[in-house]
């Protein structure tokens, strides 16, 4: 199967990391803009058709940027490799997020912070797809994802390797601004409707609220995310 790109900079990032492609569609208006990857596409035999905005918007919709690519799918990191490329490991935990809007907006965050890895469970996850990559704008190729079969199993192994725990909870009396982000730190967000399941909250260390002043008692769960990546990564400037 093949994953779905579309736009200038998550189709060029693809080609900056040397992605096998399978056909690109290219706006005539855009093939001054994008002459790298036409050049990378020529070389690597790729299918490209040139086409015009009626043509193109019938095919995949307007919102397509001028550039689509069919890639090969993304593959998965091995977590336990990341971990021995830094001292000072950054890593993020989806518990069960379903959503590829919130998947795609985390990824792009991580990009953005320094995350050093984002870990999903295999079950019952959203996995690297289209619609993921469409949101992620070029972040699936420059943020590596671990796909795990147990969570709860991968913290365990992770707080053996001395990393501390800590989990997004709205009812916890610490807030994640009182996290030490130099910690060799893992934050684990929850699913959309169910938050982190009772198994994982189990293994944090720390369990951290966000406050607000709303009626509204939860934030979209890549809000959320992005608020402790960024308080991680502001601690470690």
């Amino acid at each position: 199967m093949a994953i779905r790109l579309s736009g200038k900079f998550a189709v060029t990032t693809a080609a900056e990391h040397e992605r096998k492609f399978h056909e690109l569609y290219i706006l005539y208006q855009n093939l001054g803009s994008l002459e790298f990857v036409m050049k990378y596409c020529e070389a690597n035999h790729v299918s490209i058709k040139i086409m015009k905005r009626p043509e193109m918007d019938a095919m995949f919709g307007q919102k397509h940027g001028g550039v689509v690519a069919m890639v090969e799918e993304y593959e998965y990191v091995d977590l336990y490799d990341i971990l021995k490329q830094t001292d000072s490991p950054f890593i993020v935990i989806l518990d069960g997020l379903e959503d590829p809007h919130n998947l795609g907006a985390v990824l792009r965050t991580a990009e953005a912070t320094g995350v050093d890895c984002v870990v999903i469970p295999k079950h019952h996850s959203v996995g690297l797809n289209d619609t993921v990559a469409k949101v992620a704008v070029g972040a699936m190729d420059l943020v590596p994802v671990a796909q795990v079969t147990n969570i709860t199993k991968t913290i365990q192994e992770l707080k053996k390797l001395g990393l501390w725990i800590v989990g997004l909870e709205a009812d916890s009396p610490l807030t994640y601004t009182d996290v030490d982000g130099n910690m060799r730190i893992a934050i684990v967000i929850g699913s959309e409707g169910k938050g982190m399941s009772r198994l994982v909250k189990e293994q944090c260390d720390f369990l951290a609220s966000i406050p607000m002043k709303g009626t509204i008692n939860s934030l979209n769960a890549s809000v959320s995310a992005a608020l402790m990546m960024y308080h991680v990564f502001l601690q470690r400037q």
